[in-house]
């Protein structure tokens, strides 16, 4: 038989050809010749198949989910007014941060000495875009109106609200880049109109629930605190008891003959205090954590009673009428005693009387006999 060719191998690049049938080759050496030829097909063919590199750069960027929370449904962000302070500081802010979400909330007020307010709740860092509108009526005749923007009494902007072009209303744009405890509190934008105009945004992490609780339980038993944070889940729970003058962690792995923490719910967290004395009476706090931005508290109060507390006002009552009955007793051992003494003394005074009356008769007596 003749030897294999490739399609591949046939060729200039090959460098070498294949055996003819009028070749002098023996047979096994037509067949080394034809499988060298076929693998240099294949050199050639993943060659020919590779892209030459380049030298030009491709550059990406990531887009940054956006939640409109709080808003009126209208397209406000483009009316912006700040010059360093509107929409693309929020896409710079995004570009920089890109984990970082972007959160919208609008507030429109009147003139009126009453703050409109909105409660806004973070579980972790977060770029807010609030929006101010003022609506005025008259409208003032002016194509602005001044604005101060504040973080709790401390200035953080001033602006000038620009007036929409369709609508008789002001807006300001405010973007806020929360990050830790520090930057929540309450963000304010205070219009400088006739009437003091304020619009207030209360920044803040989610309260907890099962505030200010108190507990009552009895000595060598149980008891089960829980907290609770709402829909919000925070990144970790820590549980407070007094120690002392001071707080302590509760660690239920170094005594979990006395405590244990558990939940069902990362939202929920509970506390068992087993083998209760007195000593475990006190204030206790639960702390949910959220991330960067600070915690939040709970508490609760508990008072451990020993078994004869709730006895005490029984033996109290029982003890004021035992001494009540005792005094009764006596009142009326003392009141038969002394009757015998005045019925004597009642004898012997009606004695007495009958020998005064005796004595007066025979007297009497006497003297009618001289007479006669």
């Amino acid at each position: 038989p003749g030897a294999l060719r490739s399609p591949r191998a046939s060729g200039p690049h090959c460098g070498a050809g294949a055996a003819g049938p009028g070749s002098n080759m023996s047979g096994s050496e037509a067949r080394s010749v034809a499988l060298l030829l076929l693998l240099a097909g294949f050199c050639l063919s993943d060659a020919a198949d590779t892209p030459a590199p380049t030298t030009s750069t491709e550059t990406t960027s990531q887009q940054t989910p956006v939640s409109i929370l709080g808003s009126t449904g209208s397209d406000y962000a483009t009316h912006s007014t700040g010059a360093s302070n509107t929409t693309e500081d929020a896409k710079a802010l995004t570009e920089k941060n890109p984990v970082l979400e972007v959160i919208k909330y609008n507030i429109t007020v009147k003139e009126s000495d009453k703050a409109v307010e909105e409660n806004i709740t973070l579980v972790q860092p977060t770029i807010l875009e609030l929006l101010c509108t003022i609506d005025t009526n008259p409208s003032p005749d002016r194509a602005t109106i001044e604005v101060t923007w504040k973080l709790g009494n401390t200035t953080i902007r001033e602006d000038n609200a620009t007036k929409d072009e369709h609508q008789s209303i002001w807006r300001t744009l405010y973007m806020a880049e929360i990050k830790n405890r520090t930057q929540l509190g309450s963000y304010t934008c205070v219009f400088k109109t006739k009437k003091k105009t304020e619009g207030r945004f209360n920044v803040q992490v989610p309260e907890i629930g099962g505030k200010s609780k108190s507990l009552i339980s009895y000595e060598g038993d149980s008891v089960v605190m829980s907290c609770n944070s709402g829909k919000y889940v925070p990144f970790d729970w820590v549980w407070y008891t007094m120690n002392g003058s001071e707080q302590a962690v509760i660690n239920d792995t170094l005594r979990p003959e006395k405590y244990h923490v558990y939940s069902k719910t990362p939202n929920v967290t509970k506390l068992k205090v087993m083998g209760l004395t007195e000593k475990d009476g006190g204030f206790y706090w639960c702390e949910a954590v959220f991330l960067q931005l600070g915690e939040s508290r709970g508490n609760a109060f508990l008072k451990v009673l020993t078994y004869m507390a709730p006895l005490k006002p029984f033996l109290a009552i029982a003890a004021e009428v035992i001494i009540l009955v005792a005094l009764i007793f006596i009142y009326e051992v003392y009141t038969k005693k002394k009757e015998p003494i005045a019925e004597g003394e009642k004898e012997f005074e009606q004695t007495e009387q009958l020998k005064s009356e005796d004595s007066n008769g025979v007297e009497n007596s006497t003297t009618r006999h001289r007479k006669v």
